[in-house]
């Protein structure tokens, strides 16, 4: 508690409304990245398995995972704007003396940001309107703009956690810079691997969480049963792949960054032979209240032997680590991230041991529940990972050159804390909006499913596949001509 009130106590009063407005910007954001990310890939790969086996039920799951990426690409244009002007107006000691240095990687997100946005358009457009494969092959560069986006962004961050790539003249400015250095920094690969397998595992089990619910009540067609296997699978496939991605990535912050190590463990002393602490609050004189100790596993986990020496946080001054509350925030985020995944493994196992065995999906209803949450809890722990990276770099908002006090805007704190009130209150509308749209949109869908034939032999909004001409609700004889166009199409892509 002593060393948190030193901290406060120093800071200016800006700090704290500053940081929780970026906080809680970054934070809602974030919730959204997965699906600008991996939703693409999702709903190309339903879309080739349609065109491959002439399937239109993969077709329509497609075309309406196409308008969802649509909605939720528009909610993310006003929160990463968001963000990127709170970079420059909270943040301008950091911007202005370190932003040609690390600035290309938000140079590349922005044109990344262009490119998915006409992409997206163009394939949105092309649904009735193209043949199938050349649609197809059109929307095929969507997951490429999207890893593109996430490079630019990591790469900046990675810079944060590690910068290099410069040279400091005697007034403490950056010259020589190099940018190839600046953008491939030591923490960048680590980081940007865990972060785009984080981001197609949480868009995987959310979308499958969404047919797990439908499949929970009752609905046991073909459409729910393929809506849930695919996205499910890809999420199953790379849960292991995360689990072993995510422990090099903390074993990079062990030799790159061994501070924030010392954070998420909980480690005080530099010393061998150190334990895990699952879970404990970590008190101002070095102790541990509560949690799990398990003797010797964190130097084994650091080093593969338990004579691996770990780093403290009494290995720096106490002005340049966390203080215990950030330590213990990082820590509990670190292990909620890591006993969440444990989880997803062992479901998917589940999953995965029912389909060698039997070539189908589990019969437990306990599955489908689980599964059903999985994409909350992967929501939750892609949170945990952005606080475990932030929160465990304190003081420093550029590691050992820049204290995040020093970046801070001079606005007043109380105009501060009204922009956050303000920011809360739109975000509040603007994710209203979205989940709204989104249900508005549910309803038409399950409309559609429940009616084939509308009135007059028109078909039912929605219920038609989604290439040739569209149908002519004014005359039932036109309406079958142009189905029929419809079948052919599909059959001609198969």
């Amino acid at each position: 508690m002593f060393s948190t009130v030193i901290h406060l106590a120093e800071a200016p009063p800006q700090l704290m409304p500053a940081r929780e407005l970026m906080a809680f910007t970054l934070g809602s954001h974030i919730l959204l990245v997965p699906f600008g990310v991996a939703l693409p890939f999702i709903t190309l790969l339903m879309h080739y398995r349609g065109l491959r086996r002439g399937d239109p039920v993969a077709l329509k799951l497609a075309r309406r995972w196409s308008a969802v990426m649509a909605v939720q690409f528009a909610i993310g244009v006003v929160t990463g704007t968001v963000l990127s002007f709170e970079l420059g107006l909270l943040w301008p000691g950091m911007m202005g003396r370190w932003g040609d240095v690390f600035g290309l990687g938000f140079g590349v997100e922005a044109w990344a940001f262009f490119l998915e946005a006409v992409l997206i358009a163009v394939y949105l457009y092309g649904w009735r309107r193209l043949k199938p494969w050349t649609h197809f092959w059109l929307g095929a560069p969507l997951p490429l703009a999207a890893l593109m986006g996430a490079f630019g962004i990591i790469a900046a961050n990675a810079w944060m956690n590690t910068p290099r790539g410069f040279s400091l003249d005697s007034q403490g400015k950056p010259v020589d810079v190099d940018v190839r250095q600046a953008i491939f920094t030591p923490m960048f690969g680590p980081e940007y691997w865990h972060f785009v397998v984080a981001m197609f595992m949480t868009a995987g089990y959310v979308v499958a969480g969404v047919y797990a619910v439908g499949w929970l009540r009752g609905r046991r067609d073909r459409y729910h049963r393929l809506g849930f296997t695919l996205p499910f699978t890809v999420a199953a496939i790379l849960t292991p792949v995360q689990f072993m991605v995510g422990d090099s990535a903390a074993r990079a912050v062990f030799h790159k960054q061994p501070v924030k190590f010392a954070a998420t463990e909980l480690v005080w002393d530099t010393d061998t032979h150190v334990p895990e602490y699952l879970f404990g609050r970590l008190n101002s004189d070095g102790t541990i209240s509560g949690g799990i100790k398990i003797p010797q596993l964190d130097s084994i986990l650091a080093g593969f032997k338990p004579s691996t020496q770990v780093t403290g946080l009494t290995a720096v001054p106490e002005s340049d680590r966390p203080t215990a509350v950030q330590a213990t925030i990082a820590h509990w985020a670190f292990d909620i991230m890591v006993t969440v995944g444990s989880l997803l493994i062992l479901l998917a196992l589940w999953y995965g041991w029912s389909w060698l065995r039997h070539r189908e999906l589990p019969r437990s209803r306990w599955f489908f529940r689980c599964a059903a949450v999985a994409g909350a809890a992967c929501l939750l722990t892609v949170e945990c990972g952005w606080i475990t990276t932030e929160v465990g770099r304190q003081p420093w908002i550029v590691y050992n050159q820049m204290r995040v006090s020093e970046a801070v805007t001079g606005t007043r704190a109380g105009s501060l804390w009204a922009m956050l009130g303000l920011v809360v209150v739109v975000y509040v509308m603007v994710f209203g909006a979205f989940i709204a749209v989104v249900l508005k949109m549910r309803t038409r869908w399950r409309i559609a499913d429940e009616t084939p034939a509308a009135a007059h032999g028109a078909p039912a909004p929605e219920a038609d596949t989604p290439y040739g001409p569209r149908n002519d609700p004014g005359a039932a004889a036109g309406g079958a001509v142009s189905a029929g166009g419809c079948d052919r199409n599909v059959g001609g892509a198969s």
